[in-house]
């Protein structure tokens, strides 16, 4: 009978030299180095008080080590972490064959707040040394996870009123019931089944209670608009996505289109991404240049955004919702988007227009004539009307014809009031009339040369979500308030940031 050698796999010391674990080219051995020796982890050091007494602490330089190496393989859970430490030997060689306590790993993530800014900064640098960064174009954009809250527990401090008054009343009720029938003869397990209910209501509405009197005053948006608090994450906010509303966080980066490398990057519980562009171009700024282009998407037009790019002299593309339709290049979309599913679709049916409106009329500008649907002709009471700051034709019918009208059901929207219709047909801009920074942003975009630089911005900035989304894993946010989950978002940048270091053979 042939004889085999024994396979013993049972556990065994093993002679591992840790340190070629971390092959040169890969994430890892830049990240090992890069924490060794360019990063100035000095400010740590305020956190501890045991230079003459106290156990000795794990290193800054360890923690961050593992935990960013962790990010980038979609490992978030501080408790994973821990037991990767233990089990894979790459773990094993950053964190030198330590394996700290899941607390440790949640502490200092929680705790980074305060050095991540200075962290981020000089990883950008180093990207900047490296020559990874161009400055001829900087795309901003953000993406919307969710976070570590409940959907349900959302409303303003009125619906938390009514709720609690609801599980009151529901708590009385039941407990009024179950004390009538003390004296009848029950089942054991329904009584405490009833019971269990009413100590449920009783807490679910004392918790209420208590949020509402530590928040006395309802939370308010960027434009003092009372909106949506949340009893679970209170600086989280509703959003609106392509999946639906989700309770979450929005992450927006600047990113420079030479080598991806973000720039910037900052969390807010806010749906609204107007109120976002402002403070991430002036983050941006020590690393721009006069002429450095910033673009973003339609989510952060708005008036005021343009206003203040303006006034700050930063050449910039800002799109708007109607971009598209205005470019030829896109006049066939329609065909290409799906079908809605009716059994899915929760978009609201467009309506109809009710009454005539403008496009309904007969309007010759040459002749300076307007016929109405019925036949009849207006006559011009105004042939340079201003109104927001548009310059337009004004007609009106007359008494002896819109009076006897058999249409004017449909022509006017008060029948019973008005009298006679009123049209006006606007010609464009009236001048002299108070600058329109959107009307100049949308002769910027459209003309050839913006559509070509816009076109960038789509291939510059997307890709980094798609990076940090996809191949890392960040589905949601697990911690909680803005200053946590923007500690995340910066980590996981700070894992996209270092890969490119990577890639382009820093530390080799």
């Amino acid at each position: 009978m042939a004889r085999y050698k024994v396979i013993d796999t049972s556990p065994r010391f093993l002679a591992v030299d840790l340190e070629k674990q971390l092959l040169p080219g890969t994430f890892e051995h830049a990240l090992n180095y890069l924490v060794d020796h360019e990063l100035d982890l000095r400010r740590f050091d305020a956190r501890y008080r045991n230079d003459f007494t106290g156990a000795s602490a794990y290193s800054p330089a360890l923690l961050l080590k593992v935990i960013l190496f962790a990010y980038s393989r979609g490992i978030v859970s501080s408790r994973e972490i821990e037991r990767a430490c233990r089990e894979q030997v790459t773990f094993i060689a950053l964190s030198g064959d330590c394996a700290p306590h899941f607390t440790t790993f949640a502490d200092f993530v929680s705790g980074l707040s305060d050095e991540i800014a200075a962290i981020f900064s000089q990883v950008v640098y180093l990207c900047d040394r490296q020559g990874l960064i161009g400055r001829e174009m900087f795309a901003i954009d953000g993406v919307k996870l969710p976070s570590n809250a409940s959907k349900g527990k959302s409303g303003t401090r009125a619906d938390f009123e009514k709720q609690a008054a609801k599980l009151e009343q529901a708590a009385q009720q039941m407990l009024a019931r179950h004390r009538e029938h003390d004296a009848l003869s029950i089942e054991p397990d329904r009584a405490a089944k009833a019971a269990q209910r009413i100590e449920r209501l009783q807490r679910d509405a004392t918790q209420l209670r208590s949020w509402l009197k530590k928040h006395p005053e309802d939370r308010k948006g960027a434009k003092g608009k009372v909106i949506k608090s949340n009893r679970t994450d209170n600086d989280s906010a509703k959003m609106a996505t392509s999946k639906g509303v989700i309770q979450g966080y929005c992450g927006v980066a600047a990113v420079d289109d030479r080598h991806q490398i973000v720039i910037e990057a900052q969390a807010h519980g806010t749906g609204s991404e107007q109120a976002l562009l402002i403070p991430v171009v002036e983050a941006a700024a020590p690393l721009s240049t006069p002429d450095t282009l910033i673009t973003a998407d339609a989510g952060y037009h708005s008036e005021a955004n343009l206003k203040a790019l303006a006034e700050k002299h930063r050449p910039a593309l800002i799109a708007d919702n109607q971009m598209r339709k205005r470019d030829e290049r896109f006049k066939d979309q329609a065909r290409h988007t799906a079908q809605p599913d009716p059994l899915y679709d929760k978009a609201h049916p467009k309506k109809t227009a009710g009454h005539y409106r403008p496009k309904d009329f007969d309007y010759d500008p040459q002749a300076g004539t307007c016929i109405c649907p019925a036949g009849r002709r207006l006559y011009q009471n105004g042939a340079n009307c201003h109104h927001n700051g548009q310059i337009g034709t004004k007609f009106q019918g007359a008494l002896r014809d819109c009076l006897p009208c058999t249409l004017r059901e449909k022509c006017l929207r008060k029948p019973d009031v008005t009298q006679t219709r009123q049209v006006c047909f606007f010609r464009g801009k009236a001048a002299g009339g108070k600058v329109s920074y959107t009307a100049i942003m949308k002769r910027a975009i459209d003309s050839e040369r913006g559509r070509q630089l816009y076109g960038k911005r789509f291939a510059t900035v997307e890709p980094v979500f798609g990076n940090i989304r996809h191949n890392k894993g960040l589905d949601r946010f697990t911690l909680r308030g803005q200053t946590k989950v923007d500690t995340q978002w910066k980590l996981f940048c700070l894992v996209h940031n270092i890969e490119k270091l990577a890639h382009h053979g820093y530390a080799q």
